[in-house]
């Protein structure tokens, strides 16, 4: 009877490796959230430096797999003391009442090899609209210290206009300061979860 136990418990530990399911912790330590926008004729760029989320992909049933990430926006940073002080300011992104900005997945499917379309609502500045990200699945391997690793790249591009990000300033014959798209660059390492 032990021995049935411990096989039924060993083929339990290895379908979902044999699945391709799997559950990831993203690791903030070699994982990036960077965006760009339009300043005068030129992109600005910056990004976040403290965000936390998870991945779970099982990749022979995509309509069990999810993303979610967690935002702390008061880590922006633009390499620009006074820029990021207006930025985490009631103009923009208005820390002191929206502290945390939110992505979670609805949706995740197949757009080719190793790249997927993942379907989410974000919410940012107490708004939540949806938001597709781009993504490709760059490969997976053991580190010398025996944890599985994946990586992924994002990208999208959105209106700050649709979260309420609406600061600008005219500079006449209809131009503006700022641009109203912005690019999105995730750049994500993530361990297997225990």
């Amino acid at each position: 009877m032990k021995t049935l136990r411990t096989a039924v418990l060993g083929l339990a530990l290895v379908v979902p490796q044999i699945a391709g399911a799997a559950k990831y912790g993203i690791d903030p330590a070699h994982s990036s959230v960077v965006f760009g926008v339009r300043h005068f004729v030129s992109q600005t760029r910056g990004s976040f430096q403290k965000f936390e989320g998870s991945i779970d992909l099982d990749e022979k049933d995509l309509s069990k797999s999810s993303v979610s990430v967690a935002i702390d926006v008061a880590s922006i940073t633009t390499a620009n003391e006074k820029r990021d002080g207006h930025l985490r300011g009631e103009d923009f992104f208005w820390v002191e009442k929206f502290p945390k900005a939110e992505f979670v997945s609805t949706k995740v499917s197949k757009a080719g090899k190793n790249k997927f379309k993942v379907e989410g609502n974000l919410t940012l500045r107490g708004v939540t609209k949806a938001l597709t990200l781009d993504v490709v699945k760059l490969g997976e391997t053991k580190t010398p210290w025996g944890t599985s690793v994946c990586g992924f790249s994002a990208k999208a591009k959105i209106n700050r206009l649709d979260w309420d990000l609406k600061w600008n300033k005219a500079l006449g014959a209809g131009e503006f300061m700022l641009g109203d798209e912005v690019s999105l660059e995730i750049e994500v390492e993530a361990s297997v979860k225990n």
